[in-house]
């Protein structure tokens, strides 16, 4: 057998450590390469709901649940831009919804988009909160409708990775919020119905009715000190200079119902009192934010109703004329 010397030995010890580093190092940067990246979203379950509407129910690793969304598909073949709509103060969860009180399906029945019908939320403002409310839970929706959704949809789907949002009542400051605040993720934005100021003393009111009085929340775990710095870092009406470019739709009507509202005969009158107040107040809403935007030259549509309540009759409508402003910008 061959003995070695103490010299030689350290040299074979220094050669396998080398040899091991090495190893190690590949294999580390190999496991890097194919392993899953940590805390991201995905596709929990799949339900096809029809031969042109998916339900599909993905994680959010920030809010650590899964949220479902209704997908209806677009004709045609190849890829297709995305069109994300937000519903209102119940998010969805109450059944009242743009898939459940709107004829959403067969309007994009002949349109080359994705379209994307988001449900939870309620009484989130759709933003992402500063803490756990004992409430209204863990909300950290910026994150979901602008980090995890888009791509998991992206992988799903067929898409163009181009996007627009649109959102009612509740959900119409924040659609202009959430392109604000993710300037790379949505070209165009409808908001319908709604108000965008949050850091006034109105848009403080208003925001606290919705979470406060109608959610039992906390509008302090949502941005902090009430009119605190980040009230008017989400604020629409401050922040309107970051909306330059993007194709914009803002409208309201004047509360007066009318057929368009196609409220429930056993109910117009208190439906048409009620809708008639709120849709007032949000056309007040869509005028200063429409000065707004005029006072900085940023060109956006705009449209004022003689006729409609807060109502989803009215609301679709809305929508509808959204999209030839919002279609040729997404290349749909």
């Amino acid at each position: 057998m061959r003995r070695f010397g103490a010299t030689a030995v350290r040299r074979i010890l220094h050669i396998i450590g080398l040899v091991g580093t090495l190893v190690v190092t590949l294999l580390g940067g190999a496991l890097t390469a194919h392993a899953a990246p940590e805390n991201a979203a995905y596709v929990a379950e799949t339900v096809e709901v029809s031969n042109r509407v998916t339900r599909v129910s993905v994680y959010s690793p920030s809010m650590d649940r899964v949220i479902t969304s209704d997908v209806i598909h677009p004709v045609g073949g190849g890829p297709a831009p995305t069109f994300y709509l937000l519903t209102g103060i119940g998010g969805g969860e109450d059944g009242i919804s743009w898939f459940n009180n709107t004829s959403i399906a067969e309007f994009f029945a002949d349109k080359h988009v994705n379209v994307v019908l988001p449900v939870g939320g309620k009484f989130s403002m759709y933003t992402d909160w500063v803490a756990d409310d004992p409430v209204l839970g863990r909300n950290k929706w910026q994150t979901f409708l602008t980090r995890e959704l888009p791509p998991v949809i992206d992988q799903q789907f067929q898409t163009t990775g181009v996007n627009a949002i649109g959102g009612v009542s509740m959900g119409a400051g924040p659609v202009l919020d959430l392109a604000i605040q993710a300037p790379d993720v949505y070209r165009a934005v409808g908001s319908y119905s709604g108000c965008a100021r949050t850091s006034d003393a109105n848009g403080q009111a208003m925001v606290r009715s919705m979470v406060e009085l109608r959610g039992g929340g906390n509008a302090a775990n949502m941005w902090g000190p009430i009119g605190g710095p980040l009230w008017v870092q989400h604020d629409p009406f401050l922040q309107a200079e970051r909306l330059r470019g993007k194709a914009l739709f803002l409208s309201a009507a004047s509360g007066m119902p009318g057929p368009i509202d196609n409220h429930n005969p056993l109910l117009t009158i208190p439906q048409a009192i009620g809708g008639g107040v709120v849709e007032a107040i949000t056309q007040g809403c869509t005028a200063v934010m429409d000065a707004r935007l005029r006072s900085l030259g940023i060109p956006a549509t705009v449209v004022y109703r003689d006729e409609g309540s807060h109502s989803w009759g009215l609301f679709e409508a809305e929508m509808r004329d959204s999209w030839p402003v919002i279609g040729p910008a997404i290349g749909a």
